[in-house]
């Protein structure tokens, strides 16, 4: 699984990052999760606020940060 965060470094995106990677270690998933913070790169995945979360080329959530129980929904919806 491929995760990616979109988000310029903010204290959202720090959170975003955390609650992800508990979420993830929760479910004993295997993933690789990087940060895109360039703002191109950011803008190319068409969201209009950060932060941003993204698994495998889709964008699930973005402008908010979501609980480590919505992140393991998201998780496990495309993990199946």
């Amino acid at each position: 699984m491929d995760i990616a965060l979109l988000g310029p470094g903010c204290h959202n995106c720090v959170t975003l990052e955390q609650r992800t990677r508990e979420a993830v270690a929760d479910l004993g998933l295997a993933a690789d999760i990087t940060k895109v913070t360039d703002y191109a790169d950011i803008a190319a995945y068409g969201i209009m606020a950060t932060p941003g979360l993204v698994i495998d080329g889709e964008v699930v959530m973005s402008g908010r940060v979501p609980t480590v129980g919505e992140i393991k929904e998201l998780l496990a919806t495309h993990s199946s």
